[in-house]
């Protein structure tokens, strides 16, 4: 049982990236999902989440109107589309799966915003 993150790299300021957090070993169907982020020498801060349903999203103040959180549960997957990135926007980015105590992470992807 895993979740796998992809879709990190590097971009210039300004640009585009859309992560993917898809699962292994079992569905996201029922599971809320929420992508993290941890810079170097910070803590590890909450990005957006998105209901099982996808009926239900938020955002941190410092990402909103710039990133978006999507599902395709037919893919079992969840993704962050992330646009106008800047360099505060670099760190590592992990999606976790969230259901009824059952708590899952991944081992995350590296974004770095840079010119």
């Amino acid at each position: 049982l895993q979740l796998v993150e992809s879709g990190g790299g590097l971009v210039q300021p300004g640009g585009s990236l859309r992560l993917s957090c898809q699962a292994s070993g079992f569905t996201l169907d029922y599971y809320a999902i929420g992508w993290f982020r941890q810079a170097p020498g910070k803590e590890r801060e909450g990005v957006s989440c998105i209901s099982s349903s996808g009926g239900s999203t938020n955002y941190a103040d410092s990402v909103k109107g710039r990133f978006t959180i999507s599902r395709d549960n037919a893919k079992n997957t969840v993704y962050l589309q992330m646009n106008s990135l800047k360099p505060e926007d670099t760190a590592v980015y992990y999606c976790n799966a969230l259901r009824a105590g059952l708590d899952y992470w991944g081992q995350g992807t590296q974004v770095t915003v840079s010119s």
